[in-house]
């Protein structure tokens, strides 16, 4: 009965400096070292992506700022408004008994 691909898995698994071994003698090979290169690189974050990314922060928090301030101005208005009614109403009673 021979070796089958889980079993070798298993090996690796269980010997950590075969593991390494195995790493370096792929790594020596110019096509798949090229390929693991590749395969990592498309996991990478570049300072473009990283700059487009903050780019983007800058404007969902530049649109937020705007946001509260018109909040901020619609409770000021309605402070305002509340002030001015109760203000009045005891003018009235003041000044009508």
């Amino acid at each position: 009965m021979g070796l089958t691909a889980e079993a070798i898995v298993e090996l690796f698994r269980a010997d950590a400096r075969a593991r390494k071994e195995l790493a370096e003698l792929l790594v020596s090979e110019p096509d798949v070292k090229l390929a693991i290169i590749n395969a990592v690189l498309k996991d990478v974050a570049t300072k473009s992506d990283i700059e487009q990314l903050r780019t983007e922060f800058r404007r969902e928090i530049d649109m937020l700022a705007r946001e509260i301030d018109r909040l901020y101005r619609l409770v000021m208005v309605s402070v305002l408004g509340i002030v001015i009614s109760v203000a009045t109403t005891i003018l009235v009673r003041v000044l009508l008994p």
